[in-house]
Formats: C-alpha cells, structure tokens, sequence
C-alpha cells in the first residue's frame, strides 16, 4: 500500500482502489446471488458456476480461477518473503526471496496436510496479528510528512495501469471463502454475508491505509521503502507479525480453496480423474493440492513480485468478467434462475463492462488472448457434451 500511495498519490490510489471494489463488489453480489439460486456442494466458485449455468461454463471459469489461485499462493509468499527476509537480515536477492517463499510454501502445506480444521484455526490468530497490526500504524508516528500532500502521483512513477495490476489481488480474497463451500454449515447464508462483509472490511481498511499514509510519510519514501509502516509504527513487531499474517492467511486460503475447485473438476470428469481423490473421512483433496503447490512453486521461483502479481491480475480479472456476464445472461434469459439473496442483473452487467475496461487498459493482448483460452475451453466442453458426473 506504500509504494502504491507513493506512485499514484493520495486520490489517485483512492480511485484505483475504488475502481477494483466496483469490480470485486460486482463479482462478489453475482456469485452471491448465484450461489444462493440451487444446492451447494464442495468446488466453491465451480460448484455454483456449472449447477446453475452448465457444466461448460462453470468448467471454462473454474479453470481459470483455480490456476490464477495457484499463482495467487506464489504472490503472497513472495510478498511475506521480502518482509521477513528484510526484517531478519536474511540475503534478500532473488535467491533469498525463493528460499524463504519455499519453505513457507511448503511448512503451510504441510499443516494443510495435517488438517484443514488446523489451518482454519490458525486463521483467527492471524486475525488478531492483522488487527494489532493496524491498530499499532494508526498509532504510529513519521518523521517524514510530506509538507504538501500529493494527489496523484508524478511523470517519474510507475503508470496507473501498472499500480492497478500490482494492487488488485490484494481485493480478491474474498474468493477464498466461497472456495470452501462444502465445509460451510450454510453456504445459502455464509456466502452472500461472508463475501460482502469481507469486501466492504477490506475496503475501509485499504482507504484508512492510504488516508494515513498520504498524511504522515513523502511519496519518496513510499516508493523506496517497503518497510515503512515497520518504521513508523509504534510498535514494529506487531506490524511484522500483521504482514506475515497477512500474506500467510491468503496462502492458506488458496492452498485450501484452490485443491478443492480441481477436486469438483474431477468428479465431474473435467480434469483427470486422478485429482478427483481424496483422503480421509473428509475426502481431503491431497492429489489436487499437490498440483497446486507445483504450480505456486513454479510462481516463486520467479521470484518477481510485481511480475506474479500482473499475471495473477490478468486471470481473476477474466474470471469475473465471466461470471458477471453469466450472471446477467442468466437473471436475464432463464425463467428457472430464483436465488433467495437476490441481486438487480445491472449489477452483473456493470461488472462485465468495468472489468473489459480494466483489462483493455492493462493489456489488450493479454485479455484477448485470456477470452480466447476461456471461450475454447468454453466451446471444447460444450461440444464433448459433458453430463454432471459422466463423461
């Protein structure tokens, strides 16, 4: 949040934070209002997707999140990465970066191994770490105010496009619940109330983070220093402790979420049969996770950040671009569509049309080449004619 305050200024990181809420708040009454429409089982945002809208676009879209949630894992290490790194004084080149990013990857595999119920556990203390973590920047104090407060940032920054791909994963969490639909007691009631209040949280967080940073630190030491709210802090600890938290929480989240999207895939003979089984009473998805965590560690081998982070952008804004679509065709033309949480369809056409926009901003030949790869597995699905759970 720093380095993006730094770059873009204070309204100008209001506005990109903004602009990826509208299309998060959009994606996330769309998928709510779907996921409410029919029974949920196990598969999260596929689950919803194919029992509500079809197999082929349910598959099409869940294959797109599920490996943008792989990569998503490497974003994250590679962030907690560069923080504990730096604040231990452990070698922070590329090389350090892999290291550290690694074995994170694989000390929260291995408690997801051990139990989803532990890792789900973990996520209140890291909670608590996040909040003291706030509650100990807000407190804090600068010794570099800006004596004028910059708007938007300078000629010699990074562009808008290139600070709105860096930040918006960090509003895509919201996914991470909806992922764990065959765990909730209540998936009806747990994702729409889930998922709104998550965004809406992150929303004030992120706003009150740019507010006090545009107040109390120069854009020159933003940009520069990634360890800035450890230095102004009133107590440094809790801020390392919140970062790690932080980027710990959303791996966690998607080394639980992302296996269980390619498990419901299998079941219903999308992906190879072999993701499709599990272990345990729970049928705990060991095969598909350890697909993931190749993947998130081919991600971190990258070791660039800002890389991984414009990669991860560019396949969850596909992803909603599709399920906005969907759900407006769907609230628009089916007869059968009744979901108890209801959502006006203009919402869904709204979040289409924001994240087109977004995307041709970005990078037009990566989103045509992200609508030619979903539409073909779109096309490939509809024409093998999968039936739910036959081949």
């Amino acid at each position: 949040m720093g380095w993006v305050v730094g770059n873009a200024g204070l309204w100008g990181t209001i506005i990109i934070i903004l602009i990826a809420n509208v299309i998060s708040v959009t994606t996330g009454l769309s998928i709510s209002s779907i996921a409410t429409d029919k029974k949920i089982g196990p598969g999260g945002v596929y689950y919803v997707l194919s029992r509500s809208l079809g197999l082929p676009i349910g598959g099409a879209i869940g294959l797109t999140l599920f490996v943008g949630t792989a990569l998503s894992i490497a974003l994250y290490l590679v962030g907690f990465a560069e923080s504990f790194n730096s604040y231990v004084g452990f070698d922070f080149g590329i090389n350090g970066l892999r290291l550290s990013g690694s074995l994170a990857l694989w000390t929260l595999t291995a408690v997801a191994l051990i139990s989803t119920s532990v890792a789900l556990k973990t996520q209140f203390f890291i909670m608590m770490a996040i909040a003291a973590s706030l509650i100990s920047i807000f407190l804090g104090t600068s010794d570099s105010a800006p004596q004028v407060i910059s708007s938007f940032g300078g000629s010699d920054g990074a562009s808008m496009e290139q600070i709105f791909a860096i930040f918006f994963p960090a509003v895509t969490g919201f996914t991470a619940g909806i992922a764990m639909s065959g765990d909730l007691k209540d998936p009806k009631k747990s994702i729409p109330t889930g998922t709104i209040a998550a965004i809406a949280v992150g929303l004030v967080v992120y706003i009150g983070l740019a507010v006090f940073l545009a107040n109390n630190v120069s854009p020159d030491v933003l940009r520069t220093d990634n360890n800035i709210m450890t230095r102004i802090a009133m107590w440094a600890p809790a801020v390392a402790a919140g970062i790690w938290g932080a980027t710990l929480s959303s791996a966690i989240g998607g080394i639980l979420g992302g296996p269980r999207i390619l498990q419901a895939m299998s079941v219903d003979r999308i992906t190879p049969r072999l993701f499709e089984k599990g272990r345990g009473k729970e049928n705990e998805p060991w095969n598909a996770l350890f697909l993931t965590v190749i993947l998130a560690q081919g991600g971190i081998l990258l070791g660039e950040l800002d890389l991984i982070a414009r990669v991860v952008s560019m396949f969850y804004l596909a992803a909603y671009g599709f399920i906005n679509i969907s759900f407006f065709l769907e609230s628009w033309a089916s007869s059968d569509f009744s979901p108890t949480f209801r959502v006006k369809r203009w919402v869904g056409l709204v979040g289409a049309i924001a994240t087109c926009c977004v995307m041709f901003k970005l990078d037009i030949l990566a989103m045509l080449a992200s609508f030619v790869s979903i539409g073909g597995i779109y096309v490939w699905l509809h024409r093998k004619q999968f039936a739910l759970g036959t081949g």
